[in-house]
């Protein structure tokens, strides 16, 4: 009796339970498509292939007439492009609204949400005027601090939504192992691949929690070159064994953090790739390493394909195809979009690429839009945007990275730091290297205000590589009567600069500054290895950036207003190992 109940209590559940999936299929409504599988399905070739396209132009106002404007629209209405990159002059900040309104007109105009790209390594400040600049990956690294990578990322994310930037070409995550590194240098997290791949991680949660997609750069690592591939092509003579243990961790990191973005180098492998193709343009390194063997998922971004690393050594709609058929899914800064585009329809045409190698990319590019939830929200909010840039906490915040990556190297006198009574003379010396590529601000300028408020007994002079020898004559003659020298000395790092060297001249005058027995407080701001070159220098203080709050920092450790937080994060080659710093 009891097992007739039991099989009579089963059927009834079972009955209940059927009724009640049948209700609930009686609700249900019909599953919408896939946006990705309903957006690639109705796409002609023509739409495929611009998802791959990204050009550039200079993020500022445009009128409509301008030829600028025209040809952002023929480019998004006639090529279909999958995106815009905003460029910017370190040396001469635009007004970000302008900017913010000709994205928003870019969205308007095109069928499909854009891929909004630009280069915020130092915040959206470091291309925008009145937004947060923010330090770069070194002084970020200097830090050793993960939280504070984290708010660089958060802060770099928040401001990129604002003005409706939805991808940010950072963290550079190469590892700047050779101290001649023109393009890299202060750019990179650090010179050891566990400190970049830390500060990478960390930088990526930010940016990415935040709603930005963040992209790691420049694969399969930019580190070890000692030329530009702005101008040229840069030959990284290693084997794979070394490319395991050095370049590729910061970037098995990243994809292990999820990052959504990944930026090929303009760089030559000859040891794993043969003939000097770049890595660009390269299967061996894109797909069979990247994708196959570090398991890389997301969008695949090169380098601008206006680089000399690649134009120089490959026609435009050449170079294009070849970068797709590597594995790349976002052809970057073409010389010409038309060039470009024809390419690879003709590519698709002959059958030289497969469509379904086309239909893969760009389901990728589709699916990360989604994510990024552009599909519902490609739009800036025009009237959020003076209080989401630059507000008081976002600077309080870069301002605080800043301050805890100063570093003190050396302090052989003991003179750090300065007590400048009122009876002292102070001479200040700002000191620039001998690129032609210049801040948006003058070099020494907040140092020499912020230290003439405190101690009025300071005189100023300047050093630049057209200073003549009667002119250092003249100085040193000044610095005969100082009872404190300092000299903030700048080697900047910048694109198709070439060099982080400082004239004879100039190196010199600083070699005979410091055989005198005078107090002196020496900074550099930039790049760190100059210790190479003038090993007589009796202090080293590093701030790796140049840049007004830079130079605050700097001041207030100077006069121990601050304390000096920051430590090494790379070598000194012959003098101090990363992680050092004085104590």
């Amino acid at each position: 009796m009891k097992k007739i109940l039991i099989v009579l209590l089963l059927l009834n559940a079972s009955n209940v339970l059927a009724f009640v999936s049948q209700k609930a299929k009686a609700k249900a409504k019909p599953v919408a498509p896939n946006w990705v599988d309903a957006q690639l399905a109705a796409m002609t070739l023509d739409e495929k292939i611009g998802q791959l396209i990204i050009p550039a132009t200079v993020g500022m106002f445009l009128t409509e007439n301008s030829e600028a404007f025209k040809e952002i629209q023929r480019d998004i209405t006639q090529f279909h492009v999958g995106g815009y990159h905003m460029l910017g002059d370190v040396t001469t900040l635009h007004e970000p609204t302008g900017v913010a309104l000709l994205i928003n007109r870019m969205q308007k105009m095109s069928k499909l949400p854009l891929f909004i790209t630009a280069d915020f390594e130092g915040g959206v400040g470091y291309r925008f005027i009145g937004a947060t600049r923010l330090p770069r990956g070194m002084a970020i690294g200097a830090t050793n601090n993960e939280a504070m990578a984290f708010q660089a990322g958060r802060i770099a994310a928040e401001e990129c939504k604002a003005i409706g930037v939805n991808v940010n070409f950072y963290p550079v995550v190469d590892v700047n192992n050779n101290a001649r590194n023109p393009v890299i240098n202060i750019r990179s997290f650090g010179g050891e691949p566990q400190l970049v791949s830390r500060m990478a991680r960390a930088y990526i949660r930010g940016l990415q929690g935040a709603g930005v997609m963040a992209t790691a750069k420049h694969f399969p690592g930019h580190g070890d070159t000692s030329t530009d591939s702005h101008l040229e092509l840069p030959v990284v003579d290693i084997d794979r064994a070394r490319l395991d243990k050095i370049e590729l961790p910061p970037f098995r990191a990243a994809v292990e953090e999820g990052v959504g973005g990944v930026m090929s180098a303009h760089i030559a492998l000859p040891q794993i790739v043969a003939d000097n193709t770049p890595a660009t343009l390269s299967p061996k390194m894109l797909t069979d390493i990247l994708r196959h063997d570090i398991g890389f998922t997301g969008v695949i971004f090169t380098d601008a394909l206006t680089m000399r690393g690649v134009a120089a050594r490959y026609p435009e709609g050449e170079a294009a195809v070849r970068a797709f058929k590597a594995g790349a899914d976002i052809l970057l800064y073409p010389p010409s979009v038309e060039k470009a585009f024809n390419a690879m329809k003709q590519a698709v045409q002959t059958g030289d690429v497969k469509e379904a190698k086309l239909d893969e990319a760009v389901r990728r590019i589709l699916a990360a839009k989604q994510k990024m939830e552009l599909d519902k929200k490609r739009f800036a909010d025009m009237d959020k945007l003076a209080a989401l840039l630059g507000n008081p906490e976002n600077q309080a915040q870069a301002a605080e990275i800043m301050q805890n990556a100063i570093t003190l190297v050396r302090d052989n006198r003991q003179v750090l730091p300065l007590k400048l009574t009122p009876e002292k003379r102070v001479l200040c010396i700002s000191l620039v290297d001998s690129g032609e590529a210049v801040p948006p601000f003058v070099p020494g300028k907040t140092f020499l205000t912020g230290l003439l408020q405190r101690h009025k007994n300071t005189i100023n002079v300047s050093v630049t590589p057209r200073t003549s020898p009667l002119e250092f004559e003249l100085i040193r003659k000044l610095a005969t009567f100082a009872d404190v020298i300092i000299v903030n000395a700048f080697v900047r790092i910048a694109a198709y600069k070439g060099s982080i060297d400082l004239s004879d001249g100039e190196v010199n005058f600083l070699k005979g500054l410091s055989a005198a027995e005078k107090p002196l407080a020496f900074v550099l701001y930039g790049s760190p290895y100059l210790l190479s070159f003038i090993p007589e220098l009796p202090t080293y203080i590093l701030a790796y950036e140049y840049y007004p709050a830079a130079e605050e920092a700097a001041l207030k450790a100077v006069l121990g207003e601050r304390e000096f937080k920051g430590c090494l994060p790379v070598e000194l080659p012959g003098f101090y190992p990363l992680g050092y710093r004085l104590k």
